[in-house]
């Protein structure tokens, strides 16, 4: 004899259809799931954890690495700016600057820079050499032309016009020659803050 769903209800048994039946069973796993002292399997954690990390990892690295080549950008255009000033702003046929130091300089900038929203980005920079009589400005940097600047820093370098360079007297005269110090100056202003400017002075 086959009953039908209406009869076997007639007869105190529960009807549930294939659905239902579905929807119940999922709601128990979910709730056996969410309840109180039930523990997601370690090594699944584990294994979305890592995967986190591993991104994490990776994005530091190339944020790390374009920071690294917009640092070596700046570092060429100060040396650039510096060449091009010679003939122009600092009358001199040779420039001579100490070891290393434009990529000194380069490296106090970006660390000036952390603290701002757009990093180093956001920075306007200008380039000064300091001499006897005044600041001679020889040339501006924007790291990033496409992001408006939201602080400006001065790079002063420091002129040493005591007595030029004497190995290279022979060859140039000595008022031709212009040596910088190893001494120079960052000077950072907010540009849309009523903050006082911020001088480092560096040896």
């Amino acid at each position: 004899m086959v009953l039908t769903a209406a009869q076997l209800s007639g007869h105190g048994v529960p009807v549930t259809s294939e659905e239902e039946t579905v929807v119940e069973m999922i709601g128990r796993y979910l709730s056996q799931l969410t309840s109180p002292g039930r523990r997601v399997p370690s090594a699944r954690r584990g294994s979305v954890e890592s995967c986190d990390e591993k991104d994490n990892s990776s994005l530091c690295a190339d944020l790390e690495h374009a920071e690294q080549l917009l640092q070596l950008d700046v570092t060429r255009q100060m040396e650039r700016c510096l060449s091009e000033a010679k003939a122009s702003f600092l009358h001199c046929q040779a420039l001579l600057l100490p070891r290393h130091m434009t990529a000194r300089v380069g490296q106090d900038v970006v660390r000036s820079s952390n603290d701002e929203p757009c990093g180093l980005r956001g920075a306007s920079i200008k380039v000064y050499v300091q001499r006897k009589d005044g600041l001679k400005s020889v040339g501006s940097i924007f790291p990033d032309p496409s992001v408006t600047p939201t602080f400006e820093l001065s790079v002063i370098f420091k002129a040493d016009e005591e007595d030029g360079w004497p190995p290279l007297r022979h060859i140039f005269d000595s008022s031709k020659v212009l040596k910088l110090r190893a001494e120079y100056r960052l000077v950072k202003r907010k540009l849309y803050s009523s903050a006082s400017p911020v001088i480092h002075d560096f040896n």
